[in-house]
């Protein structure tokens, strides 16, 4: 047998290469978030990065986009159209400062609090429990691989906020908007 195919051969575990594993995997996660986003947005009409607002409003009751924006790992044209969605449904009101007129402040109302009360945690919530009670050393294992195969896939200079979420990140991209830009 030539030497390329008794590598194949010796990969092959129950059918499937270690490549054809790894690929399954990989898709898995990607699918396990793209499900979970769509979920949301049929049960409680909300999107991901929609209901991140939200939860970290509900925290910081009284703040301002630019702030929510960093509490929240958006950018500041991201965090504008979520915030427009979210005032258009009444779920947030945006109001000037009274101290200082030049800064808007954004809070929820009491639609966005029972919005918050009734969705579910965001899917990074459960994920980040589940990874806390891994051993120090399993959870650089993990990142250590997650980032050669970030690395594999020529992606470290893609821009990603520390959630999982299907699709891009702005809300709206099927409005012609788009999420977060890559970093300079």
């Amino acid at each position: 047998m030539p030497p390329a195919r008794q590598k194949t051969a010796m990969v092959r575990v129950m059918g499937a290469t270690v490549e054809e594993r790894i690929l399954r995997s990989l898709r898995r996660i990607s699918r396990a978030i793209e499900l979970h986003s769509k979920q949301l947005k049929a049960t409680h009409r909300l999107t991901a990065p929609q209901l991140i607002c939200l939860r970290e409003l509900r925290v910081v009751p009284h703040t301002t986009p630019s702030e929510l924006a960093r509490a929240v790992s958006l950018s500041q044209a991201t965090i504008t159209g979520i915030l427009d969605r979210l005032e258009s449904r009444g779920f947030i009101q945006r109001a000037r400062n009274p101290r200082d007129k030049r800064r808007v402040m954004v809070e929820l109302t009491e639609e966005g609090r029972a919005a918050v009360d009734a969705a579910p945690l965001p899917l990074h919530h459960s994920f980040a429990t589940r990874l806390g009670k891994l051993s120090e050393e399993e959870q650089a294992q993990i990142e250590n691989v997650l980032a050669r195969i970030v690395r594999m896939m020529e992606a470290e200079d893609i821009d990603a906020a520390p959630m999982l979420v299907g699709g891009a990140m702005s809300d709206d991209a099927d409005e012609g908007r788009t999420g977060r830009a890559k970093k300079p």
